[in-house]
């Protein structure tokens, strides 16, 4: 069991059975047009994919070529959202879209640095490093969603929480910060545990009622396994960092790469 892989695994599996429940795409992460050609097939061929992959992951032997495989799958996501980013390029909603698929193939990628298949060390602190600053930017998107649709995020801040305006600010903010300190390298592995922390909180607090409150509904399964799925990115990016480390947007690992 590949433990590391668990969490991005399991909602890479759970995007693949959702796909074949529904027999479609995973919706505006994975925006295919209407009219494309044998879109039906296409989606389930998707979410078999998605659904072996998300698999392999969770087996040690087939973790890292899997690992690899959904950080392409979803770079593939990632250009779907170009026509939407060149229609709009200034409102950030164009760019949210780029930012979760983004990160879960950076997870793909930490996954994959972490394999130890790589024989070369130096190519291995490169990508690691790679993957810190492409993930970097992603909290930051997030973060700025929070604060210029603060009150839509606010509406799906349970009805139980109080002051929801507040916890869209705060979120928002903690997804500032953590970015912030990933690209940066200060306290990188801290942030990434607390950005971890705190999507894992969206899947029980958030999604997991909202799909029970509506079983049949493609949207919220939908969203519940991106969340899944976004928590599984982050810690692995989290378990691909070093312990500790010098600041620096550079210093995650100038040590091992000076030698």
């Amino acid at each position: 069991m590949n433990r590391d892989g668990v969490l991005y695994g399991s909602g890479a599996m759970a995007l693949g059975i959702i796909g074949l429940a529904f027999g479609d795409f995973a919706l505006q992460w994975q925006p295919v047009p209407e009219g494309a050609p044998g879109r039906h097939v296409l989606a389930l061929a998707s979410a078999a994919l998605m659904l072996v992959l998300g698999a392999g992951v969770l087996w040690s032997r087939t973790a890292r070529l899997a690992s690899a495989a959904l950080a392409v799958v979803y770079l593939g996501w990632v250009a779907l959202h170009g026509p939407e980013v060149a229609a709009a390029p200034a409102r950030v909603a164009s760019w949210l879209g780029v930012a979760e698929t983004l990160s879960l193939s950076a997870g793909g990628l930490a996954l994959f640095a972490m394999s130890g298949g790589t024989p070369d060390a130096r190519l291995r602190l490169r990508l690691r490093l790679a993957v810190r600053l492409i993930y970097g930017v992603c909290p930051l998107i997030f973060g700025l969603s929070h604060f210029a649709y603060a009150d839509f995020t606010a509406k799906m801040v349970p009805g139980w929480i109080p002051y929801p305006l507040f916890w869209a600010y705060a979120t928002g903010t903690g997804h500032l910060a953590a970015g912030l300190a990933i690209l940066f390298g200060v306290a990188s592995r801290p942030a990434a545990t607390a950005l971890t922390a705190m999507m894992a909180c969206f899947v029980v607090m958030l999604h997991i009622p909202r799909v029970m409150a509506s079983p049949g509904s493609h949207l919220e399964w939908t969203m519940t396994a991106v969340a899944l799925s976004l928590t599984g990115a982050a810690w692995a990016l989290r378990q691909a960092l070093p312990p500790s480390q010098p600041s620096g947007a550079l210093a995650f690992d100038r040590v091992g790469l000076d030698r």
